[in-house]
């Protein structure tokens, strides 16, 4: 008995299952009752048709049927702008077509380059000999080492010293209270009572002793002493670090000699290069970031009121910043890393995959209707990150292609006539845009000469570009020959698209 129950309810199921085949087969049949067949085509060559099924005689593909209602629409072509191109939304998904809506707003990020430390110009300072003579002596000059204003650096001995330092005492020695008891430090401003002829001679000779190299405090110690000096020293004229010296003991130097360069570097310079396009909205006084490479540190700077150098050869330009150094963190050639906070007022933009820009002209696609894409010439102005400004061509709201924007790109220049050809004399395999046009169009085979839909050509991948234009191929073994022979089969046709 259960036996016979598992047979009656298997012999159930397989009814049930048959009833339901049967209901979808008489579904589909009834979908389809509607449309009638008109004849069957070769979908490499359409002008090839049958009135049955089966395989094209030329290159083996399977006919595909055309309907009484595919052929009605195809008599009467929607009517759209001019190198428009349709696309339905699985083929937007499989070849990756992405859109972007076009935005008003501004732009903000940061600009990180390279910069160099330089100590400012304004705070080096150069000692320099006005005399011939010889280095006596030099005390802890060595380069990089740091020094305090009027510290002594090196002494030297020069026979042009003596005669205008023996002027200077004997005008100091004429005129009675140059120099006080308590040994005040010499001044040439005196108090009324010395007589102004005596203030002009001294005045004379300490500018006659500081031209030759005579620091201001070696001139007050020699009014006050009232002796000649054995040597002249040199002091450092500010704080900071010796960065060049150029003197040894015992060496014979002549006048103009630069004795050692030294630099203030409590304040520096930071140069940076930076592209041509950021620098318009790098405006002085904008603050920026220093960043010490390898320790993590950050150090606030601003950009310095300077106009910023072009270097040769284009595309940068040097700008400079200012940047406090309390510590000596930064020191002369160093290499940081600058952060520039760059903001950019707000404009109509879209993604820069978006452009097509050939040079001369720009052009984006917009979405016109559902799957229609339609090619728009505009203005571009700035280019700041991923995004470009647009002066004039869409509006904010409009939606453009920004994802395999050349696959569109590639499909509406194939129907246009003013496409710009490769390079006359090449050969090469025209990418393949699996997209279909709005109006259909067919060209001769050069090889076979049958007429092929260039659509389904390109999505096989069976054409070639020679000599500036593109040619069609029904199969691969048309294409092959045209590659043996492309001068006689290019004879036989042009490859323009006919009508």
């Amino acid at each position: 008995m259960r036996r016979i129950g598992l047979v009656i309810v298997i012999v159930a199921a397989l009814a049930v299952a048959y009833g339901i085949g049967r209901y979808q087969a008489s579904s589909r049949t009834g979908a389809k009752a509607g449309r009638r067949i008109l004849y069957y085509v070769d979908p490499m060559h359409p002008s090839y048709k049958s009135d049955k099924p089966g395989t094209a005689p030329d290159c083996g593909m399977r006919l595909e049927p055309v309907y009484s209602d595919d052929a009605g629409a195809a008599q009467s072509p929607v009517q759209l702008p001019a190198g428009a191109v349709s696309i339905d939304r699985a083929m937007q998904r499989m070849v990756g077509i992405r859109l972007a809506t076009v935005e008003k707003a501004g732009a903000t990020r940061q600009v990180r380059v390279a910069g160099r430390v330089e100590p400012e110009d304004t705070r080096v300072y150069r000692i320099n000999s006005g005399v011939d003579g010889f280095v006596r002596e030099t005390f802890n000059d060595s380069v990089g080492v740091r020094v305090k204003k009027d510290q002594k650096l090196a002494t030297y001995y020069a026979p042009d010293f003596s005669a205008a330092a023996s002027g200077f005492l004997a005008a100091v020695e004429r005129v009675p209270g140059a120099v006080g008891k308590d040994g005040a430090r010499f001044t040439p401003n005196f108090p009324g009572a010395i007589a102004k002829e005596g203030a002009r001679s001294i005045q004379g000779y300490t500018d006659r002793l500081k031209n030759l190299g005579m620091s201001a405090v070696q001139i007050d110690q020699v009014a006050y002493s009232r002796q000649l000096p054995d040597s002249i020293e040199v002091l450092a004229p500010a704080d900071g670090f010796i960065l060049a010296r150029n003197i040894s003991p015992g060496q014979h130097f002549d006048r103009s000699i630069e004795f050692y360069r030294i630099a203030d570097l409590s304040k520096v310079w930071v140069i940076a290069e930076v592209s041509e396009q950021d620098s318009p909205y790098l405006r002085p006084g904008a603050a920026a970031q220093i960043k010490l490479a390898g320790e993590g540190r950050r150090l606030p700077a601003r950009v310095a009121d300077s106009l910023p150098q072009s270097e040769p050869g284009g595309g940068t330009v040097k700008l400079r910043l200012e940047a406090d150094n309390p510590e000596f963190l930064l020191r002369p050639d160093m290499l940081v890393d600058v952060e520039l906070p760059v903001r950019i007022a707000p404009a109509v933009t879209v993604p820069l995959d978006a452009l097509v820009d050939s040079g001369s002209r720009a052009r984006v696609y917009v979405e016109h209707g559902d799957g229609v894409f339609e090619p728009r010439e505009v203005q571009t102005g700035w280019r700041f990150g991923e995004r470009a400004e647009i002066l004039s061509g869409v509006r904010p709201g409009e939606r453009v292609v920004a994802g395999a924007t050349f696959l569109v790109d590639s499909e509406s220049r194939l129907k246009a006539p003013d496409s710009a050809p490769p390079a006359a004399g090449t050969m090469q395999e025209t990418a393949a845009a699996p997209v279909r046009t709005v109006a259909a169009k067919t060209v001769k085979d050069p090889s076979c000469g049958m007429q092929v839909d260039p659509e389904k050509a390109a999505a096989a991948g069976n054409t070639l570009t020679y000599k500036g234009t593109t040619y069609y191929f029904c199969s691969r073994q048309c294409k092959e020959a045209f590659q043996n022979n492309p001068i006689v089969s290019a004879r036989k046709t042009q490859g323009h698209v006919d009508d």
